[in-house]
């Protein structure tokens, strides 16, 4: 469950909240598509997760003794597929 997700702790997590990914990297957290907050129990719910999220993302970036002013995106590498 998104409980379990800490911003910024590793290269492998992804969570979904609605259809929104959220892919957890070392030095960014990526959002993409989008979630429908609906005006029900469900949206209410998805809003709930979503600013629960968000909310572990500022603790962990307010956290951070040095932030620096912006960061430099690591590249990413691609390699060969061990398994073609």
């Amino acid at each position: 469950m998104s409980q379990d997700f800490k911003p910024y702790a590793n290269e492998a997590d992804v969570l979904r909240i609605g259809d929104l990914e959220i892919e957890n990297r070392v030095d960014r957290v990526t959002l993409t598509g989008d979630v429908v907050l609906t005006k029900d129990k469900a949206g209410l719910a998805l809003a709930t997760e979503l600013q629960s999220l968000i909310g572990r993302i500022v603790d962990a970036l307010q956290a951070e003794k040095q932030l620096p002013e912006t960061d430099e995106l690591k590249v990413t590498k691609t390699v060969k597929n061990p398994f073609a």
